[in-house]
């Protein structure tokens, strides 16, 4: 099994788990997870955690600043079913109606720029290889009101696809099968 990890994962991961982690111990599993590939780390989220309250994922997790832990996005490229998806299934049609359609062009540029593009792409793309093993997003974000954004966030997306997903709380927990005890101090 395979997981995807989002920003808003590993901030919730930098926030509220690491400061107990006196030992480091959990963070160096985070770390052998990355460094082996079981936990994905693409580069378009590294990017995006440069930004995240003063870098504080890339300082506190600087092993993700490594490209030999980081996977390329580079060659995840949209292909045209997907742009139907975006247009059809992946937009919220209530705001992309207040948008021109000039604006909403623009959206769609952006979105397939961000790390939940290729989250979807990749996932996608791993689902229609042969399913020896499965890749699950790790996303901090919930199913609720989307903010006024275009497009839906990942889990409605995921659910709309047939992608699974958890919360950081659920991969330690339910798939790793963590007792947070042995590696908070």
């Amino acid at each position: 099994m395979k997981f995807l990890i989002d920003t808003s994962s590993l901030s919730i991961l930098v926030r509220y788990y690491l400061p107990f982690d006196k030992s480091d111990s959990l963070k160096n599993f985070i770390k052998h997870k990355i460094v082996n590939k079981e936990i994905i780390l693409i580069d378009t989220v590294v990017e995006e955690s440069k930004y995240v309250s003063k870098r504080i994922i890339s300082k506190t997790l600087e092993f993700i600043n490594d490209k030999e832990n980081q996977t390329s996005t580079k060659d995840l490229l949209p292909f045209p079913k997907f742009f139907n998806m975006l247009e059809n299934e992946f937009c919220n049609t209530i705001q992309r109606d207040k948008l021109s359609e000039t604006e909403f062009e623009k959206e769609k540029i952006r979105y397939l720029n961000s790390a939940d593009s290729k989250f979807i792409l990749y996932c996608l793309k791993e689902k229609n290889l042969l399913p020896i093993e499965k890749t699950i997003l790790i996303t901090e974000e919930t199913t609720s009101e989307n903010d006024s954004k275009a497009f839906k966030k990942l889990p409605q997306i995921c659910e709309i696809k047939g992608i699974p997903y958890c919360n950081i709380a659920e991969l330690f927990k339910d798939y790793y099968k963590i007792k947070m005890s042995q590696y908070l101090d």
